[in-house]
């Protein structure tokens, strides 16, 4: 059994595990910051997919980023257990007293075993058996039963962190936001960043829909549109690109995660669908919309922005299905349902605009 209650440690060492991806990473910041305020002297790590890193790299709170590779098994097996293995020897060398495992999955759940921690804490709604290698398992409605960020600040109160109000805070790179600064300083303001892509089929409102929306935005508007997301999204701001008049850039599958964190901070406004960049750009203080189709906004939806959300209305809304035959919500979630929300949100942007 522990020797005394979460609450009562005062932890010299410690481990965030959440490995990916954007969107849930971004959604555990404010855990990050809440330690940190609870343990200013203390050592702070987190373990993260390489290709995630650099969202975490000079974050004030951290003392270390602990990178690993995912994808190392595309260079064989053998390559994927060195790997493994090496990460594994790398998280028991840093000799943690206390580990947080905020992915909640079997490989995270080995991940906090490895550290040979005294106390390893951990969800009650952890799937694939992690939850045998905590330590301290605490409760919670699981993953269905309320927001991912809720759920997360669980640990914070078990650990009495959370004197201090719920806050995203990130670092973002000089040399990337001097680019930002540098690429869009001739265009016309607002600047509406959209993001058509998704790697989910079911997430992915078609990019004729979005479209329509940018169109619209630059007829009553005019301003600016900022195509972003990975290289494989491209055919879908292609769509998009190919349909506007008015000034737009396409930085589809050209920017580095810090490049696309500046873009968001200077943005006005982002219209994208359930996605990491969506997620960024909440976390960044920036307005966003966007349209639900098969996951729900009380439980991934851009925290403490519900009220920007559009969901379908379809019978199988939010049942978070990866794939489907049927795609109704694509057709009953239309554009003008999702235009009163973005020109609200513009035309409050354009007023903050106008008093600055």
């Amino acid at each position: 059994m522990p020797s005394c209650e979460l609450s009562d440690l005062q932890p010299r060492r410690i481990l965030i595990i959440k490995p990916s991806a954007l969107g849930d990473i971004v959604h555990a910041l404010p855990v990050l910051s809440a330690l940190r305020r609870r343990y200013p002297e203390a050592y702070l790590a987190w373990a993260v997919n390489r290709v995630y890193e650099p969202l975490l790299l000079g974050h004030p709170d951290l003392n270390a980023t602990l990178p690993f590779d995912r994808h190392a098994g595309k260079r064989g097996w053998l390559a994927a257990w060195s790997a493994w293995r090496s990460f594994l020897t790398t998280l028991r060398q840093q000799r943690f007293d206390l580990v947080v495992d905020l992915q909640g999955l079997l490989r995270s759940g080995l991940m906090a075993l490895a550290t040979s921690a005294a106390r390893r804490v951990g969800l009650a709604g952890a799937r694939e058996g992690a939850r045998w290698f905590y330590t301290d398992v605490l409760p919670d409605p699981g993953r269905g039963g309320e927001h991912a960020v809720a759920r997360y600040w669980r640990v914070v109160q078990a650990l009495r962190a959370d004197s201090s109000p719920l806050v995203f805070r990130l670092a973002l790179a000089p040399e990337a936001t001097a680019w930002a600064d540098q690429v869009c300083r001739d265009l016309p303001r607002p600047w509406l960043v959209v993001g058509a892509g998704s790697r989910w089929e079911t997430k992915r409102w078609p990019p004729e829909h979005f479209a329509v929306l940018a169109r619209r935005v630059q007829q009553e508007f005019g301003g600016s549109i900022l195509l972003v997301g990975t290289a494989d999204e491209a055919p879908l701001n292609a769509i998009v690109r190919e349909q506007l008049t008015g000034p737009r850039l396409d930085f589809t599958g050209r920017t580095t995660l810090p490049q696309l964190a500046a873009l968001l901070a200077g943005a006005d406004a982002m219209l994208a669908n359930d996605t990491g960049p969506l997620h960024l750009a909440v976390a960044l203080g920036r307005p966003v919309v966007a349209p639900y189709t098969c996951t729900k906004a009380k439980l991934t939806g851009p925290y403490g922005q519900s009220s920007h959300v559009v969901e379908t209305r379809v019978w199988c809304a939010g049942s978070y299905r990866r794939r489907c035959d049927r795609l109704e919500c694509m057709a009953e979630l239309t554009p003008a349902r999702l235009w009163p929300v973005l020109s609200e949100v513009l035309q409050t942007c354009q007023r903050h605009r106008e008093s600055a």
